[in-house]
């Protein structure tokens, strides 16, 4: 249960609502009436909120529950408990995310704190959100139902609807370009924007430089975590998901729906392919085809990575050099 102190809660809902919000389906269609009133974990939820279950290994706790209603697949159904109602999904934890949404809304009303700092020449649309302290700089283009979160800066940059700047996060700052030489490293002006399509997030003190003449483009839908840092001319496609700490060189262009555990880190001028995954704290030097797995550093295709590893393990075991 979310504490109503930070959070505003809708509802209540019926389940026959909460399942067209949550593209479910209930087992039993006879308790589309009962009403929900809150979410809550499979172990405290009551008889008055909706839970999930995603992951198998929570299916004692859904054995016992005591939640009104759950939403989980429907190879689930036969060990839900006496009272407890299913909401069948092929995606359980999308549809919780809904769900939650249902009864938690974002908020839409337009609201410009007096704090904020917006130059005359900024376009805003309507039902945004702009937060204490943000800074929205000349000729800035913000989308409808945008939100910008507390002391975020954006300049040089345009915005499509529904994006989510999150608190203290830099968009449009110069890239990191020099003319470099004995005589003084000479800064490039960086003429560019960056360009971020509709409903992506940028999270919190994360930064996305603006071109040095190219823009810098966040696809539609990607949802980039804290603290990470995108280079100038960098181009990301649509429904990218960035894991914090990770840092994408200037000029590199990544395909759609491409992921990145968290502190990985990519060479510049590289090209990822589209539903490419790199684990966590890679570093990849090279290009990366498309719908591949690559792991480690210098980061290379999975099995070929893991099976280099065993070689070397095994030959430094033949050696003495260890045990």
């Amino acid at each position: 249960m979310a504490d109503l102190r930070f959070h505003d809660r809708t509802g209540p809902y019926s389940l026959a609502q909460i399942a067209s919000a949550s593209e479910c389906v209930l087992a039993d269609s006879a308790q589309g009436e009962v009403m929900i009133t809150d979410a809550a974990p499979l172990a405290t939820a009551g008889a008055g909120d909706l839970s999930f279950l995603d992951n198998p290994k929570y299916k004692d706790a859904f054995t016992v529950t005591k939640a009104g209603a759950v939403i989980a697949s429907a190879a689930m159904v036969p060990f839900a408990p006496k009272g407890c109602a299913v909401l069948v999904s092929e995606q359980p934890y999308r549809s919780y995310a809904l769900a939650a949404t249902l009864l938690y809304p974002w908020p839409v009303a337009a609201v410009i704190s007096p704090q904020a700092h917006i130059d005359e020449s900024a376009q805003i649309g309507e039902g945004c959100i702009i937060e204490p302290g943000a800074f929205i700089g000349r000729g800035v283009v913000i989308g409808k139902g945008c939100w910008i979160g507390a002391n975020a800066t954006l300049t040089h940059c345009m915005l499509g609807e529904r994006v989510r700047i999150h608190t203290g996060a830099r968009i449009g700052q110069d890239g990191f370009g020099f003319a470099m030489g004995p005589k003084g490293h000479v800064p490039v002006p960086q003429l560019g924007r960056v360009i971020i399509g509709d409903f992506a997030s940028i999270g919190a003190n994360t930064c996305v430089d603006r071109g040095a003449g190219p823009d810098t483009v966040i696809g539609m839908g990607c949802v980039i975590d804290n603290l990470v840092q995108i280079a100038h001319n960098v181009q990301l496609g649509r429904g990218c998901v960035i894991a914090a700490q990770v840092g994408i060189s200037g000029s590199t262009v990544v395909g759609d729906f491409v992921v990145m555990g968290g502190q990985v880190g990519i060479a510049g001028h590289l090209r990822v392919g589209m539903g490419a995954r790199i684990a966590a704290q890679s570093g990849v030097t090279k290009d990366v085809p498309a719908r591949e797995e690559w792991v480690g550093f210098p980061a290379a295709p999975r099995r070929a990575y893991w099976k280099a590893q065993a070689r070397l393990k095994k030959l430094l075991s033949n050696d003495g050099s260890e045990g």
